[in-house]
């Protein structure tokens, strides 16, 4: 009985995110002191795959993940060393601004229609904030979106935020063969798509279950850059 619950306690599906800004003239200066630090101090289970933020409220901004891990590990983690620490603050933070955040992400396979860690290159993340005890009736609607994900060739990963502001869920679309499935006839439409997969009508169902789940949402592209990431 212990060695079952204790295998699924260690799932590695927990990914951490920081959102830093490098100061705007000391661009350059930044990304070669983050290349350094990430390839340097975050291996293993601590690799970072850094992202730079092209679009959005955020644009021109640095996405950090790290992981995947499990809440065990991170709780064992231990404490930083005062090399690596003390370089983040001697070389990289200086080049900072001000602006910035952490969270933490849980990856929901159910949700999802790829493995966590089949990544792509370009990718776009759409922050969807629920309204308060609406995200379990949400979730269900996602699983007829992740329906037509499967119908329409779609890559995508669903997180669900944890301890880090509002209810929200994030849907990470993973474009494989690039920018150009964003193309407006790369695909049929979405709503042709998703009534393939769940029946006619069911477009308009959907939305109507959106607007009452949803409390806002936004979205933003994203671009992997190996340069700035652990090797």
């Amino acid at each position: 009985m212990v060695l079952p619950c204790f295998g699924i306690s260690q799932v590695k599906n927990v990914v951490s995110a920081d959102r830093i800004f490098a100061k705007p003239d000391k661009n350059a200066e930044f990304e070669k002191a983050l290349s350094a630090h990430a390839q340097k101090y975050h291996t293993g289970n601590w690799k970072w795959r850094v992202f730079e933020i092209v679009s959005g409220p955020d644009a021109h901004g640095y996405h950090i993940t790290e992981g995947p891990n499990s809440w065990t590990s991170l709780d064992t983690r231990g404490d930083i060393s005062k090399e690596h620490t003390a370089d983040w603050d001697k070389n990289v933070a200086p080049l900072m601004t001000e602006k910035g955040s952490s969270s933490y992400g849980v990856f929901n396979d159910e949700l999802s229609n790829v493995q966590l860690t089949d990544y792509a290159d370009n990718i776009v993340i759409v922050h969807t904030f629920l309204k308060p005890g609406q995200i379990d009736k949400f979730k269900e609607e996602l699983k007829k979106l992740k329906a037509a994900w499967v119908a329409g060739n779609e890559s995508v990963a669903v997180y669900e935020a944890f301890a880090s502001g509002p209810p929200q869920i994030n849907i990470v679309y993973r474009l494989k063969n690039g920018l150009k499935e964003l193309e407006k006839d790369y695909r049929k439409p979405t709503k042709e798509i998703f009534e393939t997969a769940n029946g006619a009508g069911s477009w308009d169902a959907y939305l109507k279950v959106y607007a009452d789940c949803v409390d806002s949402r936004w979205s933003e592209m994203l671009k992997f850059r190996a340069d700035l990431s652990s090797k």
